[in-house]
């Protein structure tokens, strides 16, 4: 099985040291999003996890102790983007992220540190000029630290659409969605970058943008050597190209802030979570209750045991 840490908060920035305890003790206790007190017991032995996808945009903290998870297949899908603190309230200085972005790929290698530039909000003042100036010059510095950007286009959800509209963000039509691919691909095949497309219905092939998959079963398996038999993750949009993972992560305890953000909920909820963070607690800004139902969930390898002839 793949982990995924996490869709629902940003574990290197803000709660490694616990991740890297659950690592030791081999498992880790998730509840589900839907039903409080149903939690699940996920196992995270080396024999069980294909491969542990990271999604972050500050995992400094997190780069002194990565020889803790060596023995794991792994990757960082690192979201770095042009806004300011109006829209990424608690995200330290660009300058200083792409710094540590370096310092991560020169550790682990350019192929295991996804650049993410998502999501692409329009207003008046973070137009498509805007925005392809600044594509530009974060390529030019990440130029050699990474070898595929992922970008995806801002979904107004419920939750997050007021904030938007706050700063006069409107939906993004087609024709502009087709400008900024195209001249994104062009930055793109300068730097020899391989750009995707997240969960977007358009056919941007023409641009020589794919559709991508950020928990992704090939690179997993060119990391561990191993060829694994996963399906799509059936729990995500129907345009998501994601294989199946395990996320270990808890909504509403990211701190960075981001008005955009669909895994927060309110200020105050994120607050009282994260005060309940305990680095040896089983669960992330959680503590047992007695009314809690621990159910281990089921998982195991999607390597495939035997090698093809035609896979030589």
């Amino acid at each position: 099985m793949i982990i995924s840490a996490s869709r629902r908060t940003d574990i290197p920035s803000f709660y490694s040291d616990w991740f890297f305890k659950r690592i030791e003790e081999g498992y880790v206790l998730v509840r589900n999003p839907f039903n409080f007190h149903q939690v699940s017991k996920v196992s995270l032995k080396k024999d069980a996890v294909d491969g542990i996808v990271f999604w972050t945009k500050n995992p400094e903290k997190m780069i002194p102790k990565l020889h803790l998870i060596e023995d794991y297949a792994y990757y960082f899908l690192f979201t770095l983007n042009p806004y300011d603190k109006r829209i990424e309230r608690n995200v330290p200085e660009k300058s200083h992220i792409i710094e540590v972005f370096k310092k991560l790929s020169i550790k682990i290698g350019k192929e295991r540190v996804i650049w993410r530039y998502d999501p692409i909000i329009l207003t008046p003042e973070f137009d498509i000029e805007y925005h392809v100036k600044s594509f530009k010059e974060i390529m030019s510095k990440l130029y050699g630290y990474t070898s595929k950007c992922i970008i995806s286009f801002v979904t107004f959800y419920p939750k997050v659409r007021k904030n938007l509209e706050k700063i006069g963000a409107y939906e993004i039509n087609k024709e502009q969605k087709l400008e900024i691919a195209h001249r994104f691909s062009e930055i793109a095949k300068e730097h020899s970058i391989k750009l995707e497309i997240c969960a977007e219905e358009l056919d941007l092939s023409s641009y020589g943008v794919e559709h991508g998959r950020c928990i992704d079963p090939d690179l997993i398996g060119e990391l561990s050597g191993k060829k694994l038999d996963v399906g799509k993750d059936k729990n995500q949009r129907k345009l998501c190209g994601c294989a199946e993972s395990v996320d270990v992560g808890a909504y509403d305890t990211c701190l960075h802030g981001c008005i955009y953000c669909y895994a927060n909920s309110n200020i105050s909820s994120i607050k009282e979570n994260a005060k309940q963070y305990d680095v040896n607690s089983p669960l992330l800004c959680s503590k047992l209750a007695e009314n809690d139902v621990i159910k281990e969930r089921g998982i195991k390898s999607c390597a495939i045991s035997q090698t093809s002839i035609f896979d030589k």
